[in-house]
């Protein structure tokens, strides 16, 4: 795990949460000490109800279509 002191998270605090957002886990010390961690919020998943509700509003593929607009865009070849 990475460091930051408290007084590179004070200065550059936004710089800081972009490496956050980015996936870094971060601990931030005081005098070389470690004190905090910052790390990225894992988001909750979603419930097994909730997704199947979600596939439910999907509308229909026509699976002829769907492979023709693939070939319009990759060469068929491949």
């Amino acid at each position: 795990m990475n460091t930051v002191s408290i007084r590179e998270l004070r200065s550059q605090g936004g710089k800081v949460v972009e490496r956050v957002l980015a996936g870094e886990s971060l601990t931030v010390t005081r005098a070389g000490t470690p004190v905090a961690e910052l790390r990225p919020v894992r988001w909750p998943g979603l419930d097994r109800e909730t997704i199947i509700a979600r596939w439910r509003r999907l509308p229909p593929v026509d699976p002829v279509a769907f492979c023709s607009d693939i070939d319009a865009v990759v060469d068929p070849a491949v």
